[in-house]
């Protein structure tokens, strides 16, 4: 089904018990606990709970049969196991997912274009980043150590340390990423390493890359150097261990060099097409697809507006919603590369024994998600609705302007790195259930509800449970202001915690 606009939540005069996202739901989502015999009017209706109903999780709205779908956001999440009564808890006791393995999809044609959220004639808003001789534009100027391998894995890490004090007040830090990969691995796992970490080196918010070698490892630094563009190698420098009397030595008389240069960058106002966005989720709830996600959605759509870029990842979290992302193709070229790597990672799952619908997690169940299309839909709406022009491979960069997906696990290390690696200055991350994680690139918290942003302001860095008080338009602008700042350098909690690491997507034999 195609959403005609996106959905919204607007500011309530008195507290919600319930909400039903739209009128043709089968079912509601409890904001606060409630109890059984209790009743709750949810739009024009009173319905009278059968069953005590945890927060985030769902009740129906009316009576459901057995094996009939049941629907949230306009969509069927799944198919009741049994006879559903109106006001028994939906949950994994009597929903099920539909969901199998590889559709056949069809393109219909090019869909007009969504209205602006906006008016045309609101300022756009600017930030001050770092323009790169290519044009890109850094949100910050950093220096990043990548190893080639994990044997000098922690080398980088001691480097960084030493060289964090070389940097104070002249650049915005030393970091490096360490993983234990580069060795040990054959043909498109081995490429996949080289790819991510090839694509990180030419991240827009490194201002110096120190690419860190062993010497007899399968991700031979060579090759690896060979994948970056002659055009980038000014702001990049190497040290092989093995070569070297005194391996520390060479990578700091390397790190202060490009200290030396990166230096000299300084900040720039730039407009908001200049920023390339990230979004993610991760331990999501019932309410991150009500408040968070969408939130988030619209930040993607006011990048793209902008005619900035939007990366959305995470391709077994949009299983049971990719025909909401395939009906925003810009073309058919783009309509057909979205299902080939939909049916690509479906074919991931069933090649290994698993089910396409293995998902949710522990922890998204607890929180009241039932269903992997549940939580797709959820997902998705992270993209807001915005005209999706590019899909690109895993390890890849981004090109286009618009909404891009890009092939990726919903593992959060993996994919929050993997949007690094395509490009992204700044990751917006939604959760319900919370998490320090942090990526490469500024990785911004925003809680799906108030409960979690009260009990950990040490990891959340914005409240979209404000949604449910202040209206969607409101927080929206709020988190906007919020992004900007970021990218003009305040710090993110990610940042603040020093929680910076990266993921490798490990898809191949170990030797």
């Amino acid at each position: 089904m195609t959403y005609s606009k996106p959905m919204s939540i607007l500011a309530e005069t008195a507290p919600l018990l319930a909400l039903q996202v739209a009128p043709e739901d089968d079912i509601a989502v409890a904001l606060h606990p409630l109890e059984a015999g209790q009743t709750v009017r949810v739009g024009a209706a009173d319905v009278q709970l059968r069953d005590s109903v945890p927060a985030g999780h769902k009740f129906a709205l009316h009576d459901i049969a057995a094996g009939a779908p049941v629907c949230r956001y306009r969509a069927p999440i799944g198919l009741a196991t049994r006879a559903i009564l109106a006001g028994e808890h939906v949950h994994s006791h009597n929903l099920h997912t539909a969901l199998s393995g590889e559709l056949a999809y069809r393109f219909t044609g090019a869909q007009p274009q969504p209205q602006p959220l906006s008016p045309t004639d609101r300022p756009v808003p600017h930030f001050r980043g770092y323009v790169r001789p290519d044009g890109s534009v850094g949100t910050r100027n950093e220096i990043w150590i990548l190893p080639t391998v994990g044997c000098v894995g922690r080398l980088g890490e001691r480097l960084a340390m030493k060289g964090a004090a070389l940097a104070e007040g002249r650049i915005d830090g030393v970091h490096a990423f360490n993983h234990p990969f580069g060795c040990s691995q054959l043909g498109a796992d081995l490429d996949g390493t080289a790819a991510i970490l090839a694509s990180l080196a030419l991240n827009p918010n490194a201002g110096g890359v120190l690419l860190l070698g062993l010497g007899c490892e399968s991700n031979q630094l060579d090759a690896l150097l060979s994948r970056i563009p002659p055009d980038r190698r000014a702001r990049l420098r190497t040290v092989r261990a093995q070569s070297e009397s005194d391996e520390f030595e060479a990578g700091m008389t390397a790190l202060a060099e490009l200290i030396d240069l990166a230096s000299a960058d300084q900040r720039q106002d730039v407009p908001l097409s200049a920023l390339r966005l990230g979004v993610k989720c991760g331990g999501s709830d019932a309410m991150s697809g009500l408040t968070a996600n969408p939130l988030i959605g619209r930040m993607a759509d006011a990048v793209a507006q902008a005619q900035g870029s939007a990366i959305l990842t995470e391709i077994p979290e949009i299983f049971g919603a990719e025909t909401l992302l395939m009906q925003r193709a810009e073309n058919e070229a783009v309509f057909d590369r979205l299902t080939q790597v939909v049916n690509r990672f479906k074919r991931y799952f069933l090649d290994h024994g698993e089910p396409v619908s293995e998902n949710p997690s522990p922890g998204n169940i607890a929180g009241g998600i039932t269903t992997l299309e549940e939580k797709s839909l959820g997902a998705v709406q992270k993209g807001g609705i915005a005209t999706v022009t590019d899909v690109i491979d895993y390890g890849d960069r981004i090109s286009r302007t618009g909404l891009t997906i890009l092939e990726g696990p919903g593992n959060d290390a993996v994919s929050t790195t993997a949007l690094a690696a395509a490009g992204a200055t700044l990751t917006l991350f939604s959760t319900g259930r919370g998490t320090p994680l942090g990526s490469p690139v500024p990785t911004v918290k925003i809680a799906s509800n108030s409960a979690l942003a009260d009990r950990k302001p040490g990891w959340i860095d914005f409240d979209a449970g404000r949604v449910l008080q202040e209206g969607m338009d409101a927080a929206a602008d709020a988190l906007l202001a919020h992004i900007v700042a970021i990218a003009s350098g305040a710090p993110a909690r990610n940042e603040v915690n020093d929680e910076r690491a990266i993921g490798i997507w490990k898809r191949g034999v170990t030797l």
